[in-house]
């Protein structure tokens, strides 16, 4: 059965892993996922991720023994898009934690959104 929301199923596995204390993950490889990823990496919320033919590894990462992530949510979804205009973005967590738009300057995360004056969809949000 095909995945209905690619995304949501991303956000699942990297949870459903920190749940497990498994140390990687692998997620079907899509463009989109690995923008997220990447996103991620730089942010410090996990720590390397490896592209393979139809798949990529995720490294978790963790903080004397605690997942670095503490929350992972889907905002905008297939029934209910979620947009924002620039001036509009989120601050998640009062600033511990991020928000991943889908802008016409390609994925952000909301900082660099806020700064290139860019509104768009938002994806999810981490924490």
């Amino acid at each position: 059965m095909p995945v209905v929301d690619p995304i949501a199923d991303m956000l699942t596995r990297i949870r459903n892993a920190y749940m497990a204390l498994h140390k990687e993950v692998n997620i079907p490889l899509s463009k989109l996922k690995l923008e997220i990823a990447d996103i991620l990496k730089r942010e410090g919320f996990i720590l390397d991720y490896t592209p393979k033919e139809r798949d990529f590894k995720i490294k978790l990462k963790y903080f004397n023994g605690k997942p670095v992530i503490n929350g992972l949510k889907k905002v905008s979804k297939p029934g209910r898009r979620i947009y924002v205009k620039a001036d509009e973005i989120p601050n998640v967590r009062n600033g511990l934690g991020i928000c991943i738009l889908s802008t016409s300057q390609g994925i952000l995360e909301g900082k660099e959104a806020k700064k290139k004056r860019v509104g768009g969809e938002i994806i999810c949000e981490i924490w």
